[in-house]
């Protein structure tokens, strides 16, 4: 009995010396593993440790969602030697961090002393001190030193009158939560904006206040979430969010890259990004430089200057050198001075701007027009309220995404006259063009419907030649061009053999060069091609909706009779399959090279999935639908099988399989399921075919006679990876990006989808700014599958240079 005895006191001691507590008071203590839990369940706070860092932190993350995620960091630039570190609390109220031998290594001052001081985890995320059982007035809490990220309840301050503010900062990596380079904060100079800073320097703006949330930031779907409030008094500014439904969890993290993103968990998915930034080159801070407008849908020419203004280098400017920026055609006379109106922008930057929330638009025109100084003038919100003055140069205006705001900007009298007298006419002139418009267009409806009665073009045809538009079922499309075919067979010769590129299972695929210079891609629909037909209206309606520097950018269409035509910009690099296969091509690509490439396709794949209007998967990635540009860039190609998902779908079945053999994952190769985690699969193939150039599916391990990813898995799990890499490369200089390239591969191509990250994660791992976990066994392919694979590449016909047709159709029985 007595043994018994002793044997449960041992067992509650230690119980209750792992079991989580409520309060922490000065003579008690949170180390090892006890933690401390918030009321409600939803956060946890105690010691932790990081990678291979030999070092003790004390933090607080989400009690209930795996893996763990850290919120807030106490010592995060002062890690505890050892693993007997220790929280407490001072008389007077101050949190502090022990080690071994009882030194202080992190202390933090309350505002005031406490009679009875009491540390209490609020469900909010929030570590307080109070006075006894005070409900009011924190002595201290862990939202006044934010860490890197932002939590609903938590303010960011900027102090008006001494000049500090709270800022959000970036871990230095994902295994070291010290103080990064990145901050993120409200700049209080002029009118409040967001900032993003890297050291000394801006790097991006997101935005100023327009009254619902910070301009730059793509809001219409983020205020179904979330309320944002900015305050401004006398003394501070201060910025903070609420949710808007129970039950709900997002954060806002900024990651050692300096990216900032706002996640929803979303069980059994798990973060999902709602919004990124930086997204484009656009919200790189002053990207166009002075004076300037950037538009990222103009790509390549993505800077133009503002009206009335030239380049200041105009060689450098015609070469996409736009560090000049742009200066004044005619320079100011404040005299008879006008305004040009730019519409949908996120404003520019107000640091050096004026302000005043009383005055109405008309106001404000008139108050720029009599300061000489003053260059434009907006309202201070969205809500048509208020009078925003900017003075001298114009800086980092860009073309809104979502909803932006209108901004006139000031022009010289001259510039006035000169632009009107450009749209002016005498009434003869005017009515004589009327005239010949009338006539034009009656000229054209009839030629329209005797095209229409001797071609029986369908209705929606017809207004894809003449209007660039249709109503699709779900979606408007709009092309930049319908070109003539005339114009594309003298472009591509005639499309003579000389000027062909490939075949793919759409058709023919030519080179062509317009008239003005340019050169294009043309690809086009085999006549006898349902399947063909029905990629054609797929990719003309998905194409026109994407805009990202990793796709290839749709440039128009072509219809006449039964010819189907897509024109593209031209790839001069041609497919990554051109290189990475060939053994004297590939050493162009070297593991710097191969490691940008693999970014690059992440980040194009991610704005499919979650940035862009639609949710979208390719269901066809594979290398030969990558294509380099100039400076072997990567860009995603072929979306003649994707398919658009609404915003809460994530999967679909379908009876019809259609893709390539070596890149699908087993439950659509086998049972034609398929989701974003298809696409992720996918891109873990061609990780491991660039690191290793070599095919997943020709090759076989002469030794163990396993494919490239059995052969990729047994290097791991033996310890040797760093075998997979190409033969032809150097000796590689950078194991541990290598290693993580790898790593990751390894993790998008595991068997079942619920294991395989999504995109947004990939992102982050590749980065090295998440945590790996381990791999599990990969997609190995057995049976009748891995027979058809073998069939398949066994009558395969050589393409030489051009990259082959491996697009596949099996079938399947209804299920």
């Amino acid at each position: 009995m007595l043994i018994m005895v002793h044997f449960f006191f041992f067992f509650l001691i230690f119980v209750l010396s792992i079991q989580g507590t409520l309060t922490i008071t000065p003579n008690e203590s949170i180390q090892g593993n006890r933690t401390m839990i918030s009321a409600g369940g939803t956060f946890e706070a105690g010691f932790f440790n990081l990678g291979n860092l030999q070092g003790q932190y004390f933090g607080i993350w989400y009690k209930n969602i795996s893996p763990r995620t850290i919120v807030w960091v106490a010592n995060r630039d002062a890690p505890v030697k050892g693993s007997t570190a220790s929280l407490t609390i001072t008389d007077q109220g101050d949190p502090v961090i022990l080690d071994a031998s009882r030194t202080i290594v992190w202390f933090s001052n309350s505002s005031k002393n406490a009679q009875k001081p009491v540390m209490h985890l609020l469900d909010s995320g929030n570590l307080v001190v109070k006075d006894g059982d005070s409900t009011k007035n924190f002595l201290w809490e862990s939202f006044d030193y934010p860490g890197d990220t932002f939590l609903a309840g938590m303010k960011l301050r900027t102090n008006l009158v001494t000049g500090p503010y709270k800022s959000l900062t970036s871990w230095k990596n994902a295994e070291d939560p010290g103080s990064g380079a990145f901050s993120y904060h409200i700049d209080a100079h002029g009118f409040p904006q967001l900032f993003t800073t890297n050291g000394a320097n801006l790097y991006s703006r997101g935005g100023s206040w327009n009254g619902f949330v910070f301009s730059g930031v793509s809001w219409r779907r983020m205020l179904k979430l979330v309320n944002f409030s900015l305050e401004i008094n006398d003394k501070e500014v201060t910025y903070e969010y609420e949710i808007m439904k129970a039950g709900t969890v997002t954060r806002l993290v900024i990651y050692p890259s300096g990216f900032v993103q706002r996640l929803l968990w979303s069980d059994p998915r798990g973060w999902e990004i709602l919004s990124t930034r930086p997204m484009d080159q656009c919200e790189y801070y002053a990207f166009c430089a002075a004076n300037s407008l950037c538009n990222v849908t103009n790509s390549p020419k993505i800077c133009t200057c503002l009206e009335g203004f030239v380049p200041k280098f105009q060689e450098k400017w015609s070469s996409l050198d736009w560090s000049g920026g742009c200066v004044r055609r005619v320079n100011l006379t404040c005299d008879g001075d006008g305004f040009e109106k730019y519409v949908g922008m996120k404003l520019p930057d107000t640091s050096s701007s004026w302000y005043d929330r009383s005055l109405n638009l008309e106001q404000c025109k008139k108050l720029c027009l009599k300061n000489c100084s003053c260059t434009a003038y907006a309202n201070v919100d969205i809500n048509d309220k208020g009078c925003l003055l900017w003075f001298h140069n114009i800086v980092d205006l860009t073309r809104h995404t979502d909803q932006g705001q209108d901004i006139y900007i000031r022009l010289a009298a001259s510039e006035l006259d000169h632009r009107g007298n450009n749209q002016s006419f005498g009434n003869k002139t005017l009515i004589g063009i009327l005239v010949s418009i009338a006539a034009f267009i009656m000229i054209l409806g009839l030629a329209t419907f005797g095209y229409m009665k001797r071609k029986k073009l369908t209705r929606r045809e017809i207004l894809q030649i003449f209007h660039c538009k249709y109503k699709g079922e779900k979606e408007d499309m709009e092309l930049s061009t319908i070109f003539d075919f005339s114009t594309i067979s003298n472009a591509t010769n005639n499309f003579s053999p000389s000027n062909k590129l490939g075949e793919g299972g759409f058709g023919p695929v030519y080179k062509g060069v317009l008239k003005d210079g340019q050169e294009i891609a043309v690809k086009r629909l085999a006549k006898a091609s349902e399947q063909g037909a029905e990629q054609f209206k797929n990719e003309v309606m998905l194409m026109a909706t994407l805009q990202h520097r990793n796709l290839v950018k749709l440039l128009g269409c072509s219809i006449h009779q039964k010819e189907r035509l897509l024109i593209y910009e031209y790839m001069s690099n041609r497919s990554l399959d051109y290189f990475i296969f060939d053994s004297t091509l590939s050493k162009q690509l070297d593991l710097t090279k191969r490691l940008q490439i693999i970014d690059g396709i992440a980040r194009g794949l991610l704005y499919l999935h979650q940035d862009s209007r639609l949710r979208i998967i390719h269901r066809d990635l594979k290398v030969s639908n990558i294509l380099l540009d100039n400076d072997l860039n990567p860009k995603i190609s072929d979306f003649g099988l994707a398919r658009t998902f609404g915003g809460d779908q994530a999967e679909a079945n379908t009876n019809r399989v259609m893709g390539t053999y070596g890149y699908m994952p087993p439950e659509y190769a086998l049972h034609g399921h398929f989701s974003i985690k298809s696409d992720v699969f996918s891109f873990g193939v061609i990780v491991l075919e660039i690191i290793s150039g070599r095919k997943n599916r020709n090759f076989q391990d002469s030794e163990h006679h396993l494919n490239l990813l059995s052969h990729a898995w047994r290097l791991w799990i033996e310890e040797k990876p760093l075998e997979l890499v190409d033969d032809l490369l150097d000796d590689p200089s950078i194991p541990n990006e290598i290693l993580r390239c790898i790593h990751v591969g390894l993790l998008c191509v595991q068997h079942t989808p619920e294991n395989r990250p999504n995109m947004s994660s990939v992102v982050l791992m590749l980065n090295g700014e998440k945590l790996l976990p381990e791999p599990s066994l990969p997609g190995f392919y057995t049976g009748t599958y891995q027979h058809a694979i073998r069939v398949e590449s066994s009558t395969t016909r050589s393409c030489g240079a051009c990259s082959q047709n491996e697009a596949t159709v099996s079938l399947l029985e209804a299920r």
